[in-house]
This record gives structure tokens, C-alpha cells and sequence, in this order.
């Protein structure tokens, strides 16, 4: 299994970005893609969950009501929606996948379960 993250950039606050997340190589149709971020100095932070499986969305509180997690089956890539970016948002984004049935809803939300993982895209949120 691969996957290749791309669309990060630098905004100014308010901005927004669409980050990709396209995978190859499942021969199943249950997992899960999240993307998690990292700032400098900080540990790695959940940021949204797309359940292949059911179709299913989460999002940290953070983030809720600005960043739309989506898919496109015939493109299998994931897309994150950033809209009203604050610096706060910045960091390395990545993306990530698991097989579903080896999380819960509360698993799914950390780094450790996660077999697969993206090199990660710089998003600045900058004035």
C-alpha cells in the first residue's frame, strides 16, 4: 500500500487549501484514511477520518465546521477542504490509512494504529 499527499502551500489567514491524499494498493475496501498534522515542537494531532468502509467522517474539534474531509472512489483520493485557515493551522500534513476493523472511533483518532502513512505537505498559514 502507497500514499501520496500533495497540495500543501502557503496562505494567508482566512485562506484556503485542498490537500490530496490518493492511495494504491488495497485489495480491500475497509480502512480508514486520516490526516494528521504536525507543527515544529509539537506532537503529531488527529485532524479527520474518512471510513472507506461506510463512508463515515470525523473531525478533531479543532477543525470542525472549516475542513471537509471527502473522497473520489474513481480517483482513490481522499481530499481535505481547509477553508478560513488560521496560523494555528499550520504545520506538516499527512495521511494516513488502517485497515478498519484493527481501529475503534477512539483509536482511529491516534497515530499508532496506523500502518500506512503519506510523506507529509507543508501548509503555512502566514500574513
Amino acid at each position: 500500500v502507497q500514499l501520496q499527499a500533495s497540495g500543501g502551500g502557503s496562505v494567508q489567514p482566512g485562506g484556503s487549501l485542498t490537500l490530496s491524499c490518493t492511495d494504491s494498493g488495497f485489495t480491500v475496501d475497509y480502512y480508514v484514511i486520516a490526516w494528521f498534522r504536525q507543527a515544529p515542537g509539537k506532537a503529531r494531532e488527529w485532524v479527520s477520518c474518512f471510513n472507506r468502509g461506510d463512508g463515515s467522517t470525523y473531525y478533531a474539534d479543532s477543525v470542525k465546521g472549516r475542513f471537509t474531509i471527502s473522497r473520489d472512489n474513481a480517483k482513490n483520493t481522499v481530499y481535505l477542504q481547509m477553508n478560513s485557515l488560521k496560523p494555528e493551522d499550520t504545520a506538516v500534513y499527512y495521511c494516513a490509512a488502517v485497515i478498519s476493523t484493527f481501529v475503534t472511533l477512539t483509536t482511529m483518532k491516534t497515530p499508532d494504529p496506523y500502518k500506512y502513512w503519506s510523506q507529509g505537505t507543508l501548509v503555512t498559514v502566514s500574513s
